[in-house]
């Protein structure tokens, strides 16, 4: 498997799980615990999907 240290598309995955979870905080305080994981599991499928985008510009 070759390397390329300047590939940065894989950063879009845990840059959409920080998103999902900032998001997750503001349903957590009202108590809506299954908006909060639900808020992180968009922002994986965000990631993943701004992920496969950049790496097939490529």
């Amino acid at each position: 498997m070759a390397e390329n240290k300047d590939d940065k598309s894989t950063w879009a995955i845990g840059g959409g799980i920080l998103l999902g979870l900032g998001v997750g905080f503001f349903f957590l305080g009202s108590g809506a615990v299954l908006a909060f994981v639900g808020s992180m599991i968009a922002g994986l499928g965000i990631g993943l999907i701004i992920t496969s985008i950049l790496s097939s510009r490529k």
